[in-house]
């Protein structure tokens, strides 16, 4: 049994992380046929290391990255190719040299890690497999440029139809955990499930990394679009998603706030207002219609956006008048804090997913609450 469910787990990671695989086996490929076959290098070694090196590199910076092996590349062989002249092949002396001057170049030009990594590798490389002619410095320059090359033609190879479906696919995914926490703080508490509540609290700590993989993933398209010259037009959606990462991440706040209030009231020894489920489920419907709303966006569907849209701006208005209700003076401390975080989540959703400003958003959700008006 152990060794079946190990194999479905390594099946199930090889079957959704099977892009990587496909786009190092290509790109390693292509590279050392381009160097050897083409270009003609004796030793096309770092062709397809630099095109794997790059492909290591996070979705969104493979461009940078490409430039900085080249960069590092250039440096260390150039550093090599002069001190392997003076002092000669495969010693001591040579190996420290090399290693000092080329790491002391790539920090006194403010390298990045992977770049002063490439230069103190490529010169080392030099220096332990000294060319059988002469010098590889045009051939080591040349392989840097082919593998950074390729890497970035075949990261965007997979994606190139749809550059932004990964993205809005991450952002749904994002939406729909966060409506999901938000109602099963109100199944907590309908049932003063204290356990439950805290089961959410822990859920909704690590939604942080959540925001995180959606700033990779619009830095990951914003990359793939500019590659696209006929698909820069798109750029547009990508910058409103952009923007509304800062309200995303507030939302996320929120509903840990929220969800720690909710273990908090669980615990007393009276029971939550009724009405509280019932808002927290229309919050709920707010914050899915939102991601709604900003999916079908990255997708082209403009109308269909819109409508998700008006229904995140009606649920979470109605979520807030509820809200607005439950509480009465002498009401508790929890109780407070969720009708604040009530306000505060709709306030960032609609930041998020409508164009109107910061003033009239607030008009809204206030008179909503039933506050005085300015």
């Amino acid at each position: 049994m152990i060794r079946w469910g190990w194999a479905r787990t390594a099946a199930g990671r090889l079957r959704h992380g099977w892009r990587p695989v496909v786009e190092a086996t290509l790109a390693a490929t292509v590279a050392w046929f381009l160097a050897a076959d083409l270009v003609g290098d004796p030793q096309p070694f770092f062709a397809p290391a630099a095109a794997l090196i790059v492909l290591g590199q996070a979705r969104g910076q493979r461009i940078r990255r490409a430039v900085e092996v080249v960069l590092g590349v250039t440096a260390g062989v150039l550093v090599a190719d002069l001190v392997l002249q003076a002092l000669g092949p495969r010693t001591t002396g040579t190996v420290f040299t090399v290693i000092l001057l080329t790491v002391a170049l790539a920090v006194t030009v403010g390298a990045t890690g992977v770049t002063l990594v490439q230069a103190a590798v490529s010169a080392l490389y030099l220096v332990a497999v000294p060319p059988p002619g002469d010098s590889l410095v045009p051939f080591r320059f040349v392989d840097a440029l082919i593998g950074g090359a390729v890497a970035i033609v075949v990261s965007q190879f997979v994606g190139a139809r749809r550059p932004l479906a990964r993205l809005a696919g991450e952002v749904r995914d994002t939406f729909d955990a966060l409506a999901a926490l938000v109602t099963e703080v109100a199944d907590a508490l309908d049932r003063r499930d204290s356990g439950a509540a805290l089961a959410v609290l822990e859920r909704a700590r690590g939604m942080d990394a959540a925001v995180d993989r959606l700033r990779d993933e619009v830095r990951a398209a914003g990359e793939a679009l500019r590659l696209h010259v006929r698909r820069r037009r798109h750029l547009g959606r990508l910058e409103s998603v952009d923007a509304a990462l800062h309200q995303i991440d507030y939302v996320v706040r929120n509903v840990r706030v929220l969800a720690r209030a909710g273990v908090t009231l669980s615990r007393l020894p009276t029971p939550p207002p009724a009405a509280v489920g019932d808002v927290l489920r229309r919050l709920a419907g707010a914050v899915q219609a939102a991601g709604a709303a900003l999916a079908a966006d990255l997708d082209g569907a403009g109308v269909e956006a819109d409508r998700h849209a008006e229904r995140a701006e009606q649920e979470a208005l109605a979520a807030v008048r509820s809200a607005g209700r439950l509480y009465t003076p002498g009401g508790t401390l929890p109780l407070a804090m969720i009708v604040g975080q009530v306000r505060a989540t709709a306030i960032d959703l609609l930041r998020g997913v409508g164009a109107d400003d910061d003033a009239a958003v607030l008009t809204r959700v206030d008179e909503a609450l039933g506050l005085p008006g300015r």
